[in-house]
């Protein structure tokens, strides 16, 4: 049916996703931080968040990743060359995991902060009068009911960045997206193939909000209010 393209769009579907849960990981460090950054009493990092979220969510996906990849490549090799490096060549997979996560990382910002913001200041008044720690009371009080008020922004963002992967055709990864083009041109049939590209997000991102829906209710254990 595919040509005998199958197996090399299954490779393409796994590396896809191998880009979208490495990027996931950098995104949520970089979300936390950027939250606790634009909540904390520092007006340096505070600032420093607002211009990082204000300018990330205000540039397209594709002119980041291309500045990431091609203008990163030549800053490196720049430095390299006063430094007496070797020239550098920056792994594909490398630059569009860190320019994704990077992206993401505004748009988790945001979403984590709302989530902080939903808790009751009082309980962590009240957990550090009993002598926890800022790290425990984040742990422990905080960090539980924050990540249920976030699932939603964070499932919605999730399944947006899966999508977004497809972008790293175009700095040569041979993503889903990129062998889909190569089969495409070879058998002249674009819409079949693109059309199985079209499936595998769907089921990727069916199965995202299966598994979403299933650790809300995990974490909704317990907190139901029984109404008489």
């Amino acid at each position: 049916m595919l040509h005998g393209y199958g197996l090399s769009l299954l490779q393409g579907a796994a590396l896809t996703l191998a880009v979208a849960l490495s990027a996931l990981a950098i995104a949520l460090l970089l979300g936390l931080a950027g939250a606790l950054a634009k909540l904390s009493r520092s007006r340096l990092a505070r600032a420093a968040a607002t211009v990082y979220t204000t300018a990330i969510r205000a540039v397209p996906d594709l002119v980041l990743m291309l500045l990431v990849f091609y203008g990163g490549q030549m800053g490196v090799n720049a430095l390299g060359e006063r430094l007496g490096w070797a020239y550098i060549d920056i792994d594909p997979f490398v630059a569009g995991v860190l320019t994704i996560g990077f992206i993401f990382g505004a748009y988790f910002t945001e979403v984590l902060r709302g989530a902080f913001l939903a808790v009751p200041p009082g309980q962590a008044e009240a957990a550090q009068a009993y002598g926890f720690s800022r790290a425990q009371v984040l742990w422990r009080i905080v960090g539980p009911q924050m990540l249920r008020h976030a699932l939603p922004g964070l499932s919605n963002n999730w399944l947006v960045m899966i999508k977004a992967t497809a972008i790293v055709s175009v700095i040569g990864l041979s993503d889903l997206m990129s062998r889909a083009s190569q089969a495409a041109g070879a058998t002249r049939e674009p819409f079949l193939f693109y059309l199985a590209v079209g499936g595998v997000y769907l089921a990727f991102t069916s199965l995202s909000e299966l598994g979403f829906a299933w650790l809300a209710r995990r974490l909704a254990t317990g907190n139901r209010v029984v109404r008489l």
